[in-house]
């Protein structure tokens, strides 16, 4: 039996780890509206591809990099202000599904207006940074992954640093605790809606930089969102500690997955192994590892 390669193991773990962090960051942008306000943001992959295609089509146009960023980061604060008050304020206290299936369409309507404004061609996204390798200590990391992952790690910690130590994030975590409770103190939850939505804009064009210079600004680019159900499974659909260890675990078990049990299945597996593990885990513990078991007093 040939000798087990630690350094390879350990490029293909560290690969994945990389990977995780991105997918944390798009899992964040649910976490940041499920927390505050029980609904699950489908429509968080399509202001994703939205972010992306506003921002490539400025730069391609002749706007400056950093005006295109300024600009796109403005539109999609407004977005995200313009859904809280346009779908989710005056859906307030109508049951999941409701929302659900507002995001759902919502989803639809900003693809729609995406091309309609920006076209359906795909468009290549350069942020400088070469997608080549390097060697560190006999193991070969890309650096375009450690540059995604080193912005990814940055933005979420500052949106833990913001929601923990600032006064809109006390705020935050009081409506996300108990709403009639952070009613009775005075605190304004469309304010803080409104805040978080821009918030989950703003993840939303961090991250659909990140990814569309990796696969390509195109419509498929709104499907991303897909591999964050699995993240949001494992780590709690309201936690963000949660969205960063389960980010991490699904990036890391799925590329492990890939090279050493691919074979057996075929080739392949990368693509379905996070949700074979999510099934799995919802049998086990279906509020994640972070998440709040919910408890119902009769």
């Amino acid at each position: 039996m040939a000798d087990f390669d630690y350094l390879f193991f350990l490029e293909v773990l560290t690969g994945g780890l990389l990977s995780g962090v991105m997918y944390s960051l798009v899992a964040i942008g649910f976490v940041l509206i499920y927390k505050t306000s029980g609904v699950l943001n489908f429509a968080q992959g399509a202001m994703l591809l939205f972010a992306a295609l506003t921002f490539v089509c400025l730069v391609e146009r002749g706007v400056p990099f950093a005006l295109a960023l300024i600009v796109t980061f403005g539109i999609m604060v407004l977005m995200g202000i313009a859904v809280e008050r346009t779908v989710l304020r005056p859906l307030v206290n109508k049951p999941p599904i409701t929302l659900f299936m507002a995001t759902l369409g919502l989803s639809y309507m900003i693809e729609g207006a995406a091309q309609l404004i920006w076209g359906t061609q795909v468009h290549g996204l350069d942020l400088g940074i070469e997608d080549v390798p390097f060697e560190f200590y006999g193991v070969f990391i890309s650096k375009f992954d450690l540059f995604a992952s080193g912005v990814a790690a940055v933005m979420v910690a500052a949106l833990t640093l913001f929601f923990r130590y600032t006064r809109v994030g006390l705020s935050f975590r009081a409506v996300a605790d108990d709403q009639f409770a952070a009613l009775a103190v005075g605190l304004r939850l469309p304010r803080i809606w409104a805040t978080v939505w821009a918030a989950s804009g703003l993840v939303a064009l961090v991250a659909g930089l990140l990814w569309g210079a990796r696969l390509g600004v195109q419509f498929s680019l709104s499907l991303v969102v897909l591999k964050a159900l699995p993240v949001l499974v494992l780590g709690g659909f309201d936690s963000i500690a949660g969205a960063i260890v389960g980010g991490l675990i699904i990036g890391a078990s799925e590329k492990l997955a890939e090279v050493y049990i691919g074979e057996y299945f075929g080739g392949g597996i990368e693509g379905w192994f996070a949700y074979v593990l999510a099934l799995a885990f919802l049998l086990v513990r279906p509020s994640g590892l972070f998440g709040q078991k919910l408890v119902e007093r009769v």
